[in-house]
């Protein structure tokens, strides 16, 4: 049990409900429990923007960070104004989590980016990001499959991603075409110079990136978390992390 390594998973704020219940922090099961049952402890980061220190000191004892999806990234944080559409923002997980991604990449601690987690890495390594495709990209496919009571499941198959010969990524999937599931409404725009696509959606959207420098990372634009039960490939995204996880651990 003691080599299991600890992967540091940032919260997101729920704003208080008055007279039922306070302000909380929150993060969905899903990614805990795929973590925990591929083998490493999941911790959740609480968000302190004006606490620094004990951010680090939780940071010191992770072996590895997951980005998970979540709420939209605040676009100043590429620097351009705010589209319209673009959705809520959660102003203290984007500064944990771009604190959290430069702390690893100046360690070589692994990182593993879903959803809104790969738009992040991108935009904390200098990236921009559309703010919504159908606008932005309006010749694109839909990648909005978002569910609903009666149309859609998080883990229906949406499109194929063309997946890099040669990349880490596709020795992780075994192959180089996979169909994924899609929940967004954003992302990459400008690719950060620091990282190599890896996958793209059949309009050319990128959907898969690696860094270039040697180190752990990966972020793919769907949500391998629902579909790790029953597709092998997919699990392999975390336990591939994990195993890394485990190698910087040691």
């Amino acid at each position: 049990m003691s080599e299991r390594p600890l992967v540091g998973i940032a919260t997101q704020s729920l704003e208080a409900i008055p007279d039922k219940m306070p302000a909380c922090w929150v993060m969905g099961r899903r990614y805990v429990s795929v973590l925990a049952g591929a083998g490493a402890i999941p911790w959740l980061i609480p968000l302190l923007p004006d606490d620094e220190p004990t951010l680090r000191a939780i940071y010191d004892r992770l072996d590895g960070v997951l980005l998970t999806g979540g709420v939209d990234v605040d676009p100043t944080t590429y620097g351009e104004p705010r589209h319209a559409l673009c959705d809520h923002s959660d102003a203290a997980r984007d500064w944990t989590e771009m604190t959290l991604i430069r702390w690893a990449l100046a360690d070589h601690k692994p990182i593993f980016g879903v959803c809104r987690g790969i738009q992040l890495i991108n935009v904390a390594c200098g990236g921009s990001l559309h703010q919504h495709l159908a606008d932005d990209r309006p010749e694109g496919i839909k990648h909005d499959y978002f569910p609903t009571a009666t149309h859609y499941t998080r883990d229906y198959l949406a499109h194929p991603v063309r997946v890099e010969s040669g990349s880490r990524l596709a020795g992780i999937l075994g192959a180089t075409e996979v169909r994924v599931n899609s929940m967004h409404h954003q992302g990459i725009k400008r690719l950060a110079a620091g990282l190599r696509p890896s996958a793209f959606a059949p309009d050319g959207l990128v959907e898969g990136v690696e860094g270039i420098n040697g180190q752990y990372l990966i972020g793919v634009q769907w949500h391998p978390e629902e579909l790790a039960e029953g597709h092998a490939n997919m699990r392999r995204l975390f336990t591939d992390f994990i195993d890394s996880a485990c190698g910087f651990r040691r």
